[in-house]
Order: structure tokens, then C-alpha cells, then sequence
């Protein structure tokens, strides 16, 4: 173009103009995008979990349609939207989540409430989603991997009490409304008041949760002294058997390893101080069992930070999940876990349905241990440890090959979640609702993963999913 010269043939959009037809809302966005097969799986899906917390008839106008929700919850999750005022927005201005709703656009706090009263359903669609991946295909089993990642809680570090701290500021609040109620009945006899500080008045303020979170950590103190006694009960009792004292130091007393430090978090009770690898956090520890084509088979959410007793119970979960999935009893194969669940009591738990790899240091004690010492030869000596035995499956060339599979499975799968559905932190608060919100989470993935499949199918010239 010479200069001085200017293009004057720009391609200039019409916003006055009508449409000569009904506008389809499936035509404004691309057949690969997600919302397509979407719609399509949530079809298929038994959402009658959903359904009947619904009347069939009543006064007021009807609700939304739960598969309209369910969808709506899965497409902003995949897509990293979790703010039920964002989700509304984007329900006007998005064209994929338009496609879901058309116009009925639902408020924000529907969203929230449908969110909040569905949380144990989350499961059910969880289940539902697995049953279209495994008939597609794509739940293949022989080698899963379970591990644990701590997500952040909708709560603050800051909002941590000792005992003795939540037993004065519930003190103080009493004392306050007892000050208050005498300065109304002065003001207004036997009539009444209407000035009740807000925070006083329902069972879900401050002050109750401020109770709960007192009685939490007696609870627990309690708990400490009970498991204590037993052990020196039992130590006692073997003294006895055995004639003389045992050797090493003593025992604590039962009131010695009650913590006062310990502490509870007043805007979420069930959460926890949990460290992670960028440093502490108020949170829970979020569990899944993944296959090696990272599609998620079983998840849970606790609030111990330890996974060492995670392992026997997920395993199960798993097993019974696929047993619900396939109609029949399912073999799981290889189970490969690290450093953290490693203990005697879950090695023992080794079954038929899944074979254990449990890493017995940390990871990269134990790369540098298959890196440096050879592989082992001969037979296993009958002497020797459950650690010293798992050391050795694991220095085998068949252990290392497995091993090194765990890198490709769970961890990718917790590093995608968090980047792209920022699953890094929960909207909820409580076990029941983070375990619900981490299901809606890992069906969103999952979810994804069947979309990809289908895209990729179909730009092999081959048959698109649910199509």
C-alpha cells in the first residue's frame, strides 16, 4: 500500500439489522465447544436425585429445570466459574452459557441456594458422568493412582481460636445480650423491642458458630485424653504380663497431651490448618483415585491432614463406585500411592482387587534411590519387613516402570483442576458442602476429558460422542 493511501473496504458489523429467522443459540458457538456435548450428556443422565426435592404441583412459579441447573453448574465449573453473581452475568453475555439457559436467566442466588441444597446429589451426577466416560471407553483399569491435595477453605487463617479464647468471647456475647435485654426491659417493660443486634437473632451467627467451635476442640481434647489412657492401659497390662517395667521413657498422663493451643476457625468450624507446599492454609484435604488416562474414578474430602488413613477407605469407595458404574465386581489392578500413606497397618490391607505401590519416603528420596541402587535379584528373603519388602517391589524394573506412571496420572490431574476450574479453593463451607463442590468439581473434569475424547474422534473422521 503506497503511503498516503488507506483501506476503505472494512467489513463493518450491522447492528440495526434484524434476523429474517429465529435464531438458533446453538449456531453461536462452535460445534467443538463443550456446551453441546454437554447438554447432550446431561440428557442421558437419571436426575431424579435432583427431581425430587421438587413438588409436582404448587402455588408461586415453578422452578427452574434441574438439568438446566446441573448443566449450567458443570459449564461454569469446567470453565472456572464458580461466583454464582458471575455465573448470572455470564448467562446474559456468554454465548455458551446462553445456550443453556436461553432466556431464562436464573438469579444468582437461585444458583447459590440450588448449589447449597443439591450438595449430596453432587455424588449422583458425579456417578452419572462416570457411567457415559466408561461407555465411551475411557475408564480403563489395571493401573490407578490415589493421592490427596490440600484445597484452601472460604476462611481465613486470622479466624483461628484457642479454647480459651472462644470461651471468652462467648462469654462476653452473653454477657452483652444479657445487657442489652435487661436495658429493653427498662426501656420497655413487658413490651416489645424490635433493636435486637442482628447478630443475635438467628442459630447461624456468630455466636453459634463461635459454641461449635468450642464444643469441637472439648471434643477433641476429650478425645486425646481417652486414646492416651488406653495406651497406658495397654502398656500397664504388658508390664504386668511380663513381670518387669517396660524400657524407655514413660508416657504422657492423659491431661499432658491435651493441646491448649489447639485452635478452631470460626468462619468455617470443619476446616483445618493444613501445610502445603507454599505454606500454610485454612483448608481440607481434598482426595482422588485416577485412572491412567487421568479420568477420576472415586473422590472425598477430609479435613485430617495426614493421608495415611485415607488409603483403605478410598480404595473401597473406588471399588464400590465402579461396581455401580459397571454392574459388576471390578479389579482395579496396580494401586500406586506415595510416601504419605505409606504405613504396616495399609500395607497389610493389600487385596486381590489391588495390588499396593506405596512409595516409603519422600519422592525424591525415592527417584534417587531407583536411579542409584540396581534392581533386585533372586528370591525375597522370608525375614524380611513390610517396608523393606515394599522397598524392594519398588526397586524392581516392573516397580519402577508402574511407579513413574504416577507422575502422568493424579498430579497432572490436580494441576489442571486448580489452573483452568480454580479448584485451588472451595466456595462452601463445611464437610458436607466442599465434598459436594469437590464432586461437581471432578465431574467437570471428567466431563472435559469425554469432550476432548469426542473432538478427537470426530476430527479423525470418526463418530462424535453422545452425537
Amino acid at each position: 500500500m503506497k503511503g498516503g493511501e488507506m483501506a476503505n473496504f472494512y467489513r463493518e458489523p450491522d447492528r440495526r439489522q434484524r434476523f429474517l429467522l429465529p435464531v438458533d443459540m446453538a449456531d453461536w458457538v462452535p460445534d467443538t465447544d463443550l456446551v453441546h456435548l454437554l447438554l447432550d450428556a446431561v440428557g442421558l443422565m437419571d436426575l431424579s436425585a435432583f427431581e425430587t426435592h421438587y413438588r409436582k404441583r404448587g402455588s408461586g412459579a415453578p422452578p427452574f429445570a434441574p438439568r438446566m441447573m446441573v448443566s449450567l453448574l458443570v459449564y461454569a465449573y469446567a470453565n472456572g466459574q464458580r461466583s454464582s453473581r458471575k455465573i448470572e452475568r455470564l448467562c446474559v453475555r456468554d454465548a455458551g452459557f446462553r445456550t443453556i439457559v436461553c432466556a431464562e436467566v436464573p438469579d444468582h442466588s437461585v444458583i447459590a441456594r440450588f448449589r447449597k441444597r443439591h450438595r449430596g446429589d453432587l455424588e449422583t451426577l458425579f456417578v452419572e458422568v462416570l457411567k457415559l466416560c466408561h461407555a465411551a471407553g475411557l475408564v480403563r483399569l489395571g493401573v490407578v493412582a490415589l493421592d490427596g491435595t490440600k484445597v484452601k477453605a472460604n476462611a481465613s487463617l486470622a479466624a483461628n481460636q484457642t479454647s480459651k479464647s472462644l470461651e471468652a468471647e462467648v462469654a462476653a456475647m452473653l454477657s452483652e445480650a444479657e445487657a442489652i435485654d435487661a436495658a429493653e426491659d427498662g426501656m420497655f417493660g413487658e413490651g416489645r423491642g424490635d433493636d435486637v443486634p442482628v447478630g443475635l437473632r438467628k442459630p447461624s451467627d456468630r455466636l453459634s458458630r463461635l459454641r461449635s467451635c468450642h464444643e469441637r476442640l472439648l471434643r477433641e481434647a476429650d478425645h486425646q485424653r481417652v486414646e492416651q489412657q488406653e495406651k497406658i492401659n495397654a502398656r500397664i497390662a504388658e508390664e504386668k504380663a511380663n513381670g518387669k517395667a517396660k524400657r524407655g521413657r514413660k508416657p504422657k498422663t492423659a491431661e499432658a497431651v491435651v493441646k491448649e493451643e489447639a485452635k478452631a476457625n470460626v468462619s468455617d468450624p470443619d476446616s483445618r490448618i493444613m501445610k502445603s507446599r507454599k505454606g500454610y492454609l485454612q483448608g481440607y484435604n481434598a482426595q482422588a483415585v485416577v485412572t491412567a488416562d487421568q479420568i477420576i474414578l472415586a473422590t472425598d474430602v477430609t479435613n485430617q491432614a495426614n493421608d495415611v488413613r485415607q488409603l483403605a477407605p478410598m480404595i473401597a469407595r473406588t471399588l464400590t463406585m465402579m461396581e455401580a458404574v459397571t454392574g459388576d465386581e471390578a479389579v482395579l489392578g496396580v494401586g500406586l500411592f506415595d510416601a504419605g500413606y505409606w504405613s504396616d497397618e495399609n500395607a497389610a490391607t493389600e487385596t486381590a482387587e489391588c495390588e499396593y505401590l506405596i512409595a516409603t519416603t519422600k519422592d525424591w528420596k525415592q527417584r534417587k534411590a531407583m536411579r542409584d541402587a540396581p534392581p533386585p535379584r533372586g528370591r525375597i528373603p522370608r525375614d524380611m519387613s513390610a517396608r523393606d519388602q515394599m522397598e524392594r517391589k519398588l526397586l524392581t524394573q516392573r516397580g519402577r516402570k508402574l511407579y513413574r506412571l504416577r507422575g502422568q496420572t493424579v498430579e497432572p490431574v490436580f494441576g489442571q483442576m486448580k489452573e483452568t476450574q480454580g479448584a485451588d479453593g472451595f466456595m462452601m463451607r463445611g464437610e458436607q458442602e466442599t465434598q459436594g463442590e469437590w464432586n461437581l468439581h471432578c465431574a467437570a473434569h471428567n466431563i472435559k476429558k469425554l469432550h476432548s475424547e469426542s473432538v478427537r474422534r470426530g476430527r479423525k473422521g470418526g463418530k462424535w460422542l453422545l452425537n
